[in-house]
């Protein structure tokens, strides 16, 4: 069914959001952020691999978030949102759309708190994810074939039950929490160079900006964004709120198809560039992590490095840091990998 032109951009922007006029995410905020984090969640590990080194031609260093309870980086924004809710909206249970990663994220955070969690997630979401989400507590909704649909639902039923609603990145504290992965990565590292994020809303990316630039104004950010699924990239480039008709990359975690306005409000300023990496680069990097390091990575955790061999050339002399954030890659998607590509 083809919805009529007028109730399409009404759903967009209720997904979008309109122009963010409110406070964006500052330096400061994510300083208030890591002493609460680190209650819940000990430093992910930055680590060097001679052998990937050797592969790239430049010192890359990997910021293992796939380590993380949920195996991505989201979970840090999802406790800090969770510690600064209200107490009554927290008795009203909160509700989140997902294609997998937040909704994990909201799940874990919710179980911490005591608070009842429901998440809305695609059809064909991540049977892995899923079933972290259930062991989490949260209530687990099937709508629609992909983010955008299954986030409309979950707003109405935010609506009708009175649940707080989480947007997956139009949340300041979220972005917030989230930031402190590169927090970490400048603690470990001083004089990293670059830092590259995978890029599905943009949290990810937004709080690198916000943490890395505002530590260090000359650090390169970086984002790594889906081929097939484009909408971050082509609104920074046109600097306009973008909306796509369908998304097309195995990489559930970088599948959205609208843009957010808060992330466009950070990163239309502040991110140096956005790398579009197509699904054979993902599954290349897949293989080249786990090859070269034993890192098992999902194809949204890979896209940084498939962002970093690409610009490789660029990058010699330089130290990159780049987040390897979603660690629930099935069985299957290992399958196909091995049986369509190879290790660089």
């Amino acid at each position: 069914m083809i919805m009529p032109a007028t109730q399409m951009d009404s759903d967009r922007r209720r997904i979008s959001g309109e122009p963010w006029l409110g406070a964006v995410p500052t330096l400061g905020d994510v300083y208030r952020a890591r002493p609460v984090i680190r209650k819940f969640l000990a430093p992910t590990p930055l680590l060097r691999n001679p052998a990937l080194n050797e592969r790239l031609g430049f010192e890359l260093m990997v910021k293992c978030e796939n380590l993380q309870p949920t195996g991505a980086f989201k979970v840090r924004g999802g406790l800090y949102l969770l510690s600064q809710l209200p107490e009554k909206e927290r008795q009203s249970g909160v509700v989140a759309a997902s294609t997998g990663n937040h909704g994990q994220s909201i799940a874990f955070a919710a179980g911490q708190f005591g608070v009842q969690a429901t998440i809305f997630l695609p059809e064909q979401a991540n049977q892995l994810k899923v079933d972290a989400m259930r062991r989490f507590g949260a209530e687990i909704i099937h709508a629609g074939r992909d983010f955008d649909e299954c986030f409309l639902e979950a707003q109405r039923y935010a609506d009708r039950t009175g649940a707080h609603f989480i947007h997956s990145a139009n949340e300041p504290d979220l972005i917030a929490g989230v930031a402190t992965h590169t927090l970490e990565i400048i603690e470990d590292e001083p004089l990293v160079d670059v830092v590259i994020v995978p890029v599905g809303g943009g949290s990810g990316l937004c709080g690198a900006c916000i943490a890395g630039k505002g530590i260090n104004p000359d650090l390169k950010v970086i984002g790594a964004q889906a081929t097939g699924a484009p909408v971050v990239y082509e609104s920074w480039k046109a600097r306009q709120l973008r909306a796509l008709d369908r998304s097309d990359t195995f990489a559930e975690g970088l599948a959205t198809r609208t843009a957010f306005s808060l992330p466009a409000a950070v990163l239309w300023g502040t991110v140096d560039d956005i790398v579009l990496v197509s699904d054979a680069e993902m599954r290349r990097a897949i293989l080249t992590l786990l090859e070269t390091t034993h890192i098992l990575a999902e194809g949204a955790g890979a896209a940084g490095l498939a962002a970093a061999y690409q610009r490789r050339e660029s990058f010699t002399g330089k130290k990159v840091a780049v987040i390897i954030s979603g660690g629930n890659l099935t069985m299957d998607s290992l399958s196909q990998a091995m049986a369509e590509e190879r290790a660089w």
